[in-house]
């Protein structure tokens, strides 16, 4: 008996042809948010390449520090509301080295942190022929190994051994000269450069360089006007910008331990909790996680001025840090922009909707699907419940599947021309209430 599959009914031997397929229903779902880029000058770690540090992770063997220490106050403070940092280091310093006879030990990556660095070398208890070799940093052993000589040393996680011949007991091999290096604005560029291949929500730039902002706001533009990557950048005091793609940090904020943070440092944190943000989700009246006050305070009319500049403001309330309105830098408004541009969440719907369309699309329907009607109501069917499910979580409301969304041949044969009507719904951030004695 014959069998198999079939496309259309065109066999010829008599038998049973099965086609099996999945009910049609959409493809798609709405992306995930909370991952935020930032470039940064660290003592440690590789450089001048983006690695992915992801929160609650260890940072002691990528980063030499563990999350809480100093040196990596930024990483931490854009942790505490992103899911993913993609993380740049923008300097590339000087190795830290030591020498003992034979052997040299250098640092696995430049800077200063390579100066906590030190080797013990001893001889090994059971075997007199051999040595225990102790890697340490801060004089905490974070490697071992038992060999018989320099050939047997294996690089680890802080040191890269070298040379060939014996080795020589010592009580401590510090190695020295690490340095920083310093940071050219060439390197930020570069940071760009690699940044753009990747997927991210937000990205931020805590320099107050005016040559970087500018740099950065054209960088944001082209990825959301001629890439179709839609992004914002966060960076401080920068409202000139007037564009819904850059948020501009006014001021800072000091944590419960005392530490002040700047505002080109509570740029971390902003680009952290705004990509971390849902698109049915403000930031208005959050508060900066473990912050108890604003740094400076502002006055009532101060605070009215930034807002109408497109400023983001931290303002003290009860002990507590909040984010006055969650507002980027857009402040000249159009027919085509008016002022509900200015809101981020509008603009995490709005942007959450057309990276969604984009990436669908592009996975499931370009190339592969017939530009007839019936493809076309394909693309039709599955925006529509796209829409829907942005409107089931709040995020757009009044979708009228009918009327608020078409598909109809585009100018060429491969081509589909689509409008659609969304109604991004804000959050309540103004309440009149009037009082009447009787």
């Amino acid at each position: 008996m014959a069998g198999g599959t079939f496309v259309t009914q065109n066999k010829v031997r008599p038998g049973v042809y099965i086609e099996t397929s999945s009910v049609p229903k959409p493809l798609g779902t709405l992306g995930e948010r909370g991952i935020t880029a930032l470039a940064l000058t660290l003592p440690w770690g590789p450089s001048k390449q983006l690695i992915t540090v992801e929160s609650g992770a260890d940072t002691f063997d990528a980063l030499g520090y563990d999350i809480t220490d100093t040196s990596l106050l930024l990483v931490k403070e854009s942790l505490k509301r992103a899911k993913t940092l993609l993380l740049y280091r923008l300097n590339e310093g000087v190795k830290a080295i030591a020498t003992l006879t034979d052997l040299t030990v250098t640092a696995k990556y430049s800077g200063v942190r390579g100066n906590d660095v030190s080797v013990i070398i001893q001889t090994n208890i059971d075997d007199p022929d051999k040595f225990d070799v102790n890697t340490l940093v801060s004089g905490v052993v974070v490697d071992t190994q038992i060999v018989s000589g320099i050939s047997g040393l294996e690089s680890n996680d802080w040191v890269v051994f070298s040379d060939t011949g014996n080795l020589s007991v010592t009580a401590g091999l510090p190695l020295t000269g690490g340095a920083n290096g310093t940071v050219t604005n060439a390197d930020h560029t570069a940071f760009l450069a690699a940044v753009e291949l990747q997927d991210f929500n937000t990205v931020g730039l805590t320099t107050d360089e005016a040559q970087l902002k500018s740099v950065y706001t054209a960088f944001v533009k082209r990825l959301k006007e001629d890439e179709g990557k839609n992004i914002q950048v966060v960076m401080p005091s920068y409202p000139l910008a007037d564009y819904e793609g850059v948020i501009s940090v006014k001021n800072g904020v000091i944590l419960s331990d005392g530490t002040t943070i700047t505002n080109a440092q509570a740029v971390a944190w902003v680009a952290g909790a705004t990509a971390a943000a849902n698109v049915n989700e403000a930031l208005t009246y959050s508060a900066y996680d473990d912050a108890v006050d604003v740094i400076p305070r502002y006055t009532n009319s101060q605070i009215i001025a930034a807002l109408n500049a497109g400023e983001f403001v931290f303002t003290a309330s009860d002990g507590r840090a909040i984010v006055e309105q969650d507002i980027n830098t857009l402040h000249s408004f159009t027919v085509k922009k008016d002022k509900r541009f200015r809101k981020n969440r509008v603009i995490r719907v709005l942007d959450g909707l057309a990276n969604d369309i984009k990436r669908i699309f592009e996975k499931f329907y370009v190339g592969q699907i017939d530009n007839t009607s019936d493809g076309r109501n394909l693309l039709r069917s599955e925006s529509i419940s796209l829409f829907n499910k942005y409107q089931e979580i709040n995020a757009i409301q009044n979708f009228d599947a009918q009327n608020d969304i078409t598909f109809v041949q585009g100018d060429e044969s491969d081509s589909v021309y689509a409008e659609s009507f969304p109604q991004p719904v804000d959050s309540i951030e103004k309440i009149y209430f009037r009082l009447k004695v009787k």
